[in-house]
């Protein structure tokens, strides 16, 4: 090793830089997955039924959510606001905040749970308590306020950041919202992590190389409430990072 490193004096070859060039010689063919990103990935631990039963097809197909024909109603969330009202009976009107553990305190009829149920649904479950104590009670229940659909662009954008979601929106479209790539960013793997549950994501990679080539618009797919895309470095970009 010392005659290796005269040589490399005699050459006029910086010994340090010499040192730094050959440890990262393994990163010179690049992984299919950066550092940080990897470790995200490997948390994930989606059920067996989704990570061995559900053909490939699905499971692609179910990242292309369309938000102009979603027919799912929307389904009330912690902080919530909504406007209760009694046509026959005004004085029972009152505005309802849903608290952080789904439930709404009503007057005279104590808490009720309205999280996760949509607006009918709400006043269904209203009406009937309230029908102990009024007789025949019409209710009906407004969404006066809401959490805004979001979605997060991390990585390497030039301006990362949590976004609101309006309307059908799709992966280079959030790109773009955030700035676009900047001169790091890999483009041939840009992940999306889609919360698929309470304890675990789904993670799909992206070749956006190949979408901008032409060759493939599936991969630019729509964007859904809650999504995170994570923009990865170059290798190049990278080395220079640890260099620098």
């Amino acid at each position: 090793m010392p005659d290796e490193l005269n040589a490399s004096k005699k050459a006029g070859n910086h010994p340090r830089l010499t040192w730094i060039v050959l440890s990262l010689v393994p990163l010179v063919v690049p992984p299919s997955l950066g550092a940080q990103q990897l470790a995200m990935a490997r948390s994930v631990k989606p059920p067996i039924t989704t990570a061995h039963k559900v053909p490939l097809k699905e499971a692609d197909d179910a990242f292309q959510l369309d938000l102009r024909h979603q027919s799912q109603r929307y389904r009330l969330s912690p902080s919530d606001q909504i406007q209760v009202s009694f046509p026959f009976t005004p004085a029972f009107d009152q505005a309802l905040t849903i608290q952080p553990d789904g439930f709404v305190t009503a007057a005279e009829i104590g808490d009720i749970r309205l999280e996760g149920l949509t607006t009918e649904q709400a006043s269904e479950v209203i009406q009937a308590r309230y029908a102990r104590i009024l007789d025949n009670p019409v209710v009906s229940v407004e969404l006066k306020d809401f959490r805004r659909p979001y979605f997060i662009v991390a990585g390497e954008v030039n301006k990362p950041g949590k976004y609101e979601l309006r309307g059908f929106t799709s992966v280079t479209e959030a790109l773009a919202v955030a700035g676009g790539f900047n001169g790091a960013a890999r483009r041939s793997l840009v992940l999306l992590f889609r919360r698929a549950g309470n304890e675990w994501y789904e993670v799909k990679a992206l070749n956006l190389k190949r979408f901008f080539q032409g060759q493939d618009v599936s991969e630019d797919v729509e964007i859904r409430p809650g999504d995170m895309l994570v923009v990865s470095a170059t290798v190049f970009s990278r080395i220079r990072r640890l260099i620098l």
